[in-house]
């Protein structure tokens, strides 16, 4: 079955994406900041300003007292709770200044907009939340309490006018806000080095390089940095098909990806150390959301919004990275139809505009072309998919294991910061990446093992069967796992 075939007519990522080859410097800043590049990757293709224009003032005073700990090292309001009154008193109306945020040739600057998005979405959640985090920090034993469940029309409508323009939920998101949005250069020439990343934005202790918090930030953006090797390899791999070009081209693309998520996970282990698991749980306050948690029963009303009904938005998560869902829809894992995967797709809205059109793209490419069929004809490909899918399951084993030892051990609060079930719901997807890999074996290596066929030979079996074996002896524990943690919390 020839690639080109199947997909004759069908428009060309470059037709879809024109400046996915692009250098990023030459991007103008009417396009949406997050616009991927194949040196960009997930990232901006800028790196986010640190101020507002000068109109926008009185937010940046607030911004600058906000934190627990100021940038100097002195308390701010959220120390002292005081941040609700400031925002009351202080902060003026400026929505009609969003839509004056222009380029020089009168376009919308999205640069200067996604800014302004950022930072009304930091002072939303502290307002929001900050009753939660009194409570918190009275008796972390008890719950989180009730959050405030009317946003103030001075932090609505900015919110809303700047998420309308992006096309985002106007809430606090991974990318747009809270992590990818949110960092800068401590010395410019030095670029994208851990120790050289310094937050713009934080709640608690973030703005000190060294704390958990900033830790727990910057480690994502660590990690991200290395999303421009997942770009090129699934654009190789779907132009080669589409193309109908050769399989070592493919392969050589699928090893692109590998490169990629090895550095990718060498960063996510740097976790452990970048953020303590003891001192997650306090500035976590902060990154919650209001559907499906306690602390916003009736949602929240945003004040000359959406004529003042009750909104409801997931929280800020991790899991609205770009990195897996990727390798998701070209490896076409295949999710259960569940609640649990219900939610997965939901938080598909809160990625930035092109990171889902992009998403969207290699997903239905990946069916037009039938990636899994054309890679498991042949036994190295098959072998390439298989170590592609096993980056797929360690990357959501750890992601597991961040949750274990970061959240499920220390609070018996049951959701998510995005409202997803904490026990349940990174185990919905990782058993899902496991069974297409036991499918795969079983199906495709293993009877070619038996029958000595396909250049199956010992150095591939030396390869792939620890991997697997790992793979069934993992699933069996997880199973365990899961088990107990929902017995014990009457799941």
């Amino acid at each position: 079955m020839s690639p080109a075939k199947v997909i004759s007519g069908s428009p060309t990522t470059l037709e879809c994406f024109p400046h996915i080859h692009d250098d990023p410097s030459t991007l103008p800043r009417s396009l949406d900041p997050f616009t991927i590049t194949t040196s960009t990757g997930f990232l901006p293709y800028l790196t986010s300003p640190t101020t507002l224009p000068d109109v926008f003032k009185p937010t940046m005073s607030l911004l600058s007292r906000l934190p627990v700990v100021k940038n100097d090292g002195t308390p701010g309001l959220l120390a002292t709770y005081e941040l609700g009154p400031a925002v009351l008193k202080e902060l003026p109306d400026l929505t009609d200044e969003v839509d004056k945020l222009t380029t020089v040739d009168g376009a919308l600057d999205l640069y200067k907009v996604m800014a302004v998005f950022r930072d009304y979405s930091f002072i939303a959640s502290s307002y929001l939340l900050e009753p939660c985090w009194e409570s918190w920090c009275t008796d972390p034993e008890k719950s989180y309490g009730l959050g405030r469940d009317v946003l103030p029309k001075a932090v609505a409508r900015p919110l809303y006018r700047s998420a309308q323009i992006l096309d985002l939920p106007p809430f606090m998101s991974y990318a747009a806000s809270y992590a990818l949005f949110n960092y800068t250069f401590n010395d410019p020439s030095k670029g994208l080095v851990y120790s050289n990343l310094r937050l713009v934005r934080a709640f608690e202790h973030g703005l000190d390089p060294r704390s958990s918090e900033a830790g727990f930030i910057l480690t994502h953006i660590d990690m991200v940095k290395d999303t421009p090797g997942l770009i090129t390899g699934a654009l190789q791999v779907i132009e080669t098909l589409q193309q109908g070009g050769p399989r070592s081209a493919v392969n050589d693309g699928f090893r692109e990806i590998l490169t990629s998520m090895e550095k990718i996970e060498a960063g996510m282990e740097d976790m452990w150390s970048n953020s303590k698991p003891s001192e997650y749980l306090s500035f976590r306050v902060f990154i919650f959301g209001i559907t499906s948690q306690s602390m916003f029963p009736n949602g929240v009303i945003y004040d000359g919004v959406e004529d003042n009904n009750p909104l409801y938005f997931r929280g800020e998560s991790g899991a609205n990275d770009s990195i897996i869902p990727l390798l998701d829809h070209l490896c076409q894992i295949p999710m259960p139809k569940t609640p649990l995967t219900k939610i997965l797709h939901e938080f598909r809205a809160y990625r930035p505009l092109p990171h889902r059109e992009f998403l969207a793209h290699v997903r239905t490419k990946a069916e037009e072309l039938r990636v899994r069929d054309f890679a498991t004809q042949d036994t190295e490909t098959t072998i390439l998919l298989l170590r592609t899918l096993n980056h797929v399951r360690s990357f959501r084993w750890r992601h597991w294991l961040f949750a274990r030892e970061y959240i499920i051990r220390r609070t018996p609060h049951p959701t998510a910061t995005g409202g997803s079930p904490i026990v349940t719901w990174l185990p919905n997807q990782l058993s899902a990446v496991m069974d297409m890999m036991m499918s795969i074996y079983d199906s495709v290596l293993a009877p070619r093992k038996a029958q000595g066929t396909g250049g199956y030979n010992g150095a591939c079996q030396k390869l792939v069967e620890p991997m697997m074996e790992q793979v069934r002896d993992q699933k069996e524990k997880l199973a365990k796992e899961v088990e107990k943690w929902c017995k014990e919390r009457g799941v």
